[in-house]
């Protein structure tokens, strides 16, 4: 059995190796040679912990197999560790043994900013430059630096209940030579081509009639049952997608759509199928779209077998 660190991670994973690997693994998330199995949720003997395992196999590429180990423990700042971990597990497709366990807590922060990423690239206007962020902690560094390198963004409007850590993140994005302003959520919402979601929220951050006609919104923080960022009155205006739709309509931001008279009517597409171009996605300039990432163990184990890939000199 082979463990790879964090360290040795971070030695190989960038914004475009986890973009390449993302990519296809939704596109294997759309394929029927893939299946994803439920997702466990539990936690430890403090009930405000959280872990989940989400797990899957596919025979699309070479064949994957296992499972990431995901652990939320909230109280882990007062002792100075991240609160947020991963574990990515490959098996032996043929034998079932355990072959790599990967430490990927700052794998999967790449691994969720490259799924909006590729995502955006389908789904938003190309000339997209004015960038919304909700949230200001870990993540959001990694979804704003992933849609950087993808879009010819020259604004980003900071919205966060935090104030230093805003400003954090404003003083970051200013030694990138990008501006960067704190925002109130109506502001940022009217201006913004893009808007990222990067929160723990259980309630809309903002209100549906703020978004303008031509704006792409992608939520990644709800990913779990009483989660939720966006205004469910968004959904009958726009076009939905999601990285697995019977995930993201159970525990993703989708379990939402449920409150509406009209979600009979409402569709959510797989992104994998836009990226065939086998869905249709933007389908004009004044569309709102909106991405919704639940998270699914495809992209694990892809992003996984990449760095396995690189680390061993095969994808050099």
């Amino acid at each position: 059995m082979r463990f790879i660190s964090a360290a040795q991670c971070l030695s190989i994973v960038t914004h475009k190796l986890a973009f390449d690997a993302i990519k296809t693994a939704l596109i294997a998330v759309a394929s029927p040679q893939s299946t994803l199995f439920p997702v466990l949720v539990g936690h430890g003997s403090d009930t405000t912990t959280r872990f989940g395992v989400k797990s899957a196999t596919q025979s699309l590429t070479e064949p994957l197999s296992g499972l990431k180990i995901g652990t939320y423990w909230p109280k882990n700042s007062e002792r100075g560790l991240p609160c947020h971990n991963s574990y990515i597990l490959l098996l032996n497709d043929q034998t079932g043994e355990l072959q790599t366990v990967i430490d990927g807590g700052k794998v999967n922060a790449y691994r969720t900013a490259a799924a909006d990423a590729v995502a955006a690239t389908v789904l938003a206007r190309a000339e997209s430059a004015q960038l919304a962020i909700f949230g200001a902690g870990h993540q959001a560094y990694y979804e704003v630096d992933a849609l950087l390198e993808r879009f010819p963004i020259t604004s980003v409007h900071i919205v966060n209940r935090d104030p230093q850590k805003a400003e954090n993140l404003r003083q970051y994005l200013l030694t990138k030579g990008v501006n960067a302003t704190l925002s109130e959520a109506e502001t940022a919402c009217k201006a913004a081509d893009i808007i990222v979601t990067a929160t723990g929220s259980t309630s809309a951050l903002f209100q549906a009639d703020w978004i303008k006609p031509g704006t792409h919104i992608a939520s990644m923080g709800s990913d779990a049952k009483g989660k939720q960022e966006l205004p469910p009155e968004l959904f009958t205006r726009a076009r939905l997608f999601a990285d697995l739709p019977e995930q993201s309509c159970t525990i993703g931001e989708f379990q939402h759509i449920s409150t509406l008279r009209e979600a009979p009517n409402i569709t959510v597409t797989a992104i994998g199928e836009v990226i065939l171009e086998q869905s249709e996605g933007r389908v004009n300039a004044s569309d709102i779209t909106i991405f919704d990432s639940s998270g699914v163990a495809l992209q694990d184990l892809y992003i996984a077998a990449a760095i396995v890939a690189e680390l061993d000199g095969v994808g050099a």
